[in-house]
């Protein structure tokens, strides 16, 4: 008799489920013209896979939680780079800096070493950071959540450049918005 409770919670969460994927959505050119026109930080997440580098760019990284230490980032299932995320157990994420659009623009390029040209530093850990950026982490992957056509990813910071150095931040943030790169200084502050 108990079990009579159960399934009547479980198909009203089906039947509420099913409600929600009936009810008026916006389709993906529409929800991709309100995110083209938010801003966002540039970073490029990068790692260590196989004895192969690799690395990404991504205007998606968000910070969670300052205890514990907590950011994340997605990442889309058909991403080349998803393979070595999907097995890192660390890696990096650098904050590029303001005249680092060209290589924001190499690590979103399919079909290229991306590493090729110089611009980076391995850790003693083995993780490449991109030289110049404003600031990095460098984290351990906590969770792999898929969501959608992507993965969230959600990581814990080890250390970053700016607590490694004890400094501030030696260059102003590069930022994406309306497919454009855009620069923020002292100048543009409110």
């Amino acid at each position: 008799m108990t079990a009579q409770p159960e399934q009547d919670t479980d198909l009203s969460a089906l039947e509420e489920l099913l409600a929600q994927q009936d009810e008026p959505q916006l389709s993906p050119d529409e929800f991709k013209t309100v995110f083209r026109n938010h801003p966002a930080g540039v970073a490029v997440v990068a790692l260590r896979h196989e004895g192969r580098l690799v690395g990404f760019t991504a205007t998606s990284v968000i910070s969670v939680s300052a205890a514990p230490p907590l950011l994340a980032f997605s990442l889309a299932s058909a991403s080349s780079s998803w393979p070595a995320v999907s097995a890192a157990r660390t890696l990096t994420v650098s904050f590029l800096a303001a005249d680092q659009d060209d290589i924001s623009g190499r690590f979103a390029t399919s079909g290229i070493d991306r590493f090729a040209d110089g611009g980076w530093t391995a850790l003693p850990s083995g993780e490449p950071v991109i030289d110049g950026a404003v600031s990095w982490f460098r984290a351990r992957v906590v969770q792999r959540t898929p969501v959608g056509d992507s993965y969230l990813v959600s990581l814990r910071a080890l250390e970053s450049s700016l607590t490694r150095t004890g400094g501030e931040p030696v260059a102003s943030p590069l930022v994406y918005k309306n497919r454009a790169y855009h620069r923020i200084g002292d100048d543009t502050a409110v």
